[in-house]
């Protein structure tokens, strides 16, 4: 059965720190590319962050580039993200995506609040 996981969300404050983990299971984690997805209330579902199979190459939006970073573990079938730097407007529910070809399989999201 396929799963994906997200773990580490929480309340924030502005300027701060708080990483996530997105645990995979039942497929080849390593063949996945894997991406990072928000969604806040009212607003579409935003791509920010994406990490090739191997770890070798990360993209991210504007809107968070310098402040997050996307990494991997294939040992572990685990992506993480690190975020630094926390405003307001991060506020969102955050989920992890895998993709392979045609295939993709979706976490269930991990709430990140950002208020003082």
């Amino acid at each position: 059965q396929v799963q994906l996981v997200e773990s580490g969300g929480d309340l924030v404050q502005p300027g701060g720190s708080l990483s996530l983990s997105c645990a995979a299971s039942g497929f080849t984690f390593s063949t996945y590319a894997m991406f990072w997805f928000r969604q806040a209330p009212g607003k579409e579902r935003e791509l920010f962050a994406a990490i090739t199979t191997d770890g070798g190459r990360t993209r991210y939006a504007d809107s968070v580039k310098g402040r997050f970073t996307i990494s991997r573990d294939n040992a572990k079938n685990t992506v993480y993200l690190q975020m630094n730097s926390l405003k307001s407007e991060d506020t969102a529910v955050y989920y992890c995506k895998a993709n392979w070809g045609p295939y993709d399989y979706w976490g269930q999201g991990t709430q990140v609040t950002v208020s003082s």
